[in-house]
């Protein structure tokens, strides 16, 4: 695929070499806690110049990702290939130099896939690409024969009556549009997350629906679906865009159509995933944290490069970039490589019962590949505006101008946010995202270092500020 070097990426003129601006970023970093003595200026002098050298020089954020993705490749959660990822990580936080570097275990129940196939059988055979989403139930080795019911909406479905689609194979469609914000996702996402439990209650004896993605490549998108309680689950797959497109075809012909549909999925019962946590311990042990996290695991059809290995190299190598610097922030800076995202947070989750939200002060994720950076949204107390205000000045330069929209975190940090925990939320660009989003196309060769670069020095600008801040960040429940 092109790689995507962005005009915006491209407007940052002026900018030092990457020898100068690495020599004037060592030689002024230690001016950086005068923050906390009326030195404002010269820690934004400080902080540019981190800004600068990651935009030019980064490698880090693109060697994490390099690594996960060739040495480990797929992690599906509670598996041996996460278990390997875990030990891969601590590894190399601690060879970088982090603190406090550990896994924390939990255990969860486990899916793996099996074999996958589907085929027209009549009246136009021909096979077509599937691949079974997250909790689908198994065929069986033998498999189910049945014909097709469409839908063309998930709400189309839901009008069914209960029991009028007992022993059919349901086939239900969206229309899911590019947007750069992702909201695309929210519309189509339905599809995969409540058609199956829904067919299921109607008496389908199986289940595909249209990969949610915005590509036309002849790979299925995988992800979790769900079961409403007291519903069986059905075997439910996900049928590739341009297969999706042959079927809605052959049903408009007005002949019935008949599938035949192999899934073969397992549950392994509980088994071990973790966590990986790393700090840049803060000089006041007693104030909140700032967290930054991402998430180790992937889904097992790709290596997992833009979901998510990137979103760790981007956060470990902007928090290595001050750990460098030798100025020590005020707050403690976290790294969470969460497990188990992908198949029901259970990472985000077993974290938050571990670590409460009074002990943080602001979290942010990066979970959403490794283009540019387009925005920055905030969820601060006023106290910290000034904190907002210093962001958003040293973000301009990168071509990332504030929203107003407030920031609600990401999904690993979902449960520190829901107790209270602030949020900043860099996001990043994804026109491109959903083209590979849980694909076998989701591979490394389709991160573009300059993107992953800017990704890098935007985080440097945010991780900077906000373990430096004086504002009273505790929870909004305790900041009376």
């Amino acid at each position: 695929m092109k790689k995507l070097i962005l005009p915006a990426l491209c407007a940052i003129v002026a900018l030092p070499s990457i020898a100068s601006a690495q020599s004037k970023q060592m030689g002024i970093l230690s001016r950086m806690n005068n923050n906390a003595t009326g030195g404002e200026q010269a820690g934004d002098t400080a902080i540019a110049a981190m800004r600068d050298a990651a935009l030019e020089g980064d490698t880090l954020a693109y060697s994490i990702t390099e690594g996960l993705t060739t040495e480990i490749g797929p992690r599906l959660a509670g598996t041996e290939a996460e278990a390997r990822a875990r030990a891969w990580a601590v590894e190399r936080l601690t060879s970088l130099g982090f603190s406090n570097v550990g896994i924390e275990t939990y255990q969860m129940p486990t899916w793996v896939r099996g074999v996958e196939t589907a085929e027209i059988v009549a009246p136009y055979p021909q096979s077509m690409h599937v691949t079974a989403l997250g909790r689908s139930a198994s065929t069986g080795d033998a498999g189910i024969q049945a014909e097709i019911a469409a839908f063309a909406s998930v709400a189309d479905l839901r009008a069914a009556p209960i029991g009028s689609l007992t022993g059919k194979i349901v086939y239900v469609s969206h229309n899911m549009e590019r947007t750069q914000d992702g909201s695309g996702y929210g519309f189509a996402g339905p599809a995969r997350w409540n058609a199956a439990s829904l067919a299921s209650e109607r008496g389908a004896a199986g289940i595909v629906i249209r990969s949610v993605g915005t590509d036309n490549h002849r790979n299925p998108h995988t992800g979790g679906t769900n079961w409403a309680e007291g519903v069986s689950p059905i075997p439910a797959g996900a049928l590739s865009n341009p297969d999706a497109d042959n079927l809605e075809r052959m049903v408009a012909l007005g002949r019935p159509v008949t599938m035949h549909l192999t899934l073969t999925p397992q549950w392994l019962g509980d088994q071990e995933s973790g966590n990986v946590i790393a700090d840049i311990p803060g000089s006041d042990p007693d104030l909140p944290m700032v967290i930054a996290a991402c998430h180790l695991d992937s889904w097992d059809l790709a290596t997992g490069a833009f979901d998510d290995a990137a979103g760790c190299g981007i956060i470990t190598a902007a928090a290595h970039r001050i750990l460098e610097s030798g100025a020590q922030p005020r707050r403690t800076i976290r790294l969470l490589w969460a497990g188990a995202e992908e198949v029901g947070l259970f990472g985000a989750r077993a974290y938050a019962e571990r670590h409460p939200a009074e002990e943080h002060a602001v979290a942010a994720e990066s979970d959403f590949g490794a283009d540019r950076i387009w925005r920055v949204e905030f969820n601060l107390p006023d106290s910290a505006a000034g904190d907002a205000d210093r962001i958003t000045r040293l973000l301009a330069p990168l071509g990332i101008p504030r929203s107003s929209i407030p920031a609600t975190g990401g999904a690993d940090t979902s449960p520190l946010v829901a107790g209270g925990v602030w949020a900043i939320d860099l996001q990043q660009d994804g026109t491109r995202y959903f083209d590979l989003h849980h694909t076998p196309d989701d591979t490394f060769d389709k991160v573009d270092p300059a993107q992953m670069r800017q990704n890098v020095a935007a985080w440097t600008v945010m991780l900077s500020v906000m373990s430096n801040s004086e504002a009273d960040l505790g929870i909004p429940q305790m900041a009376e």
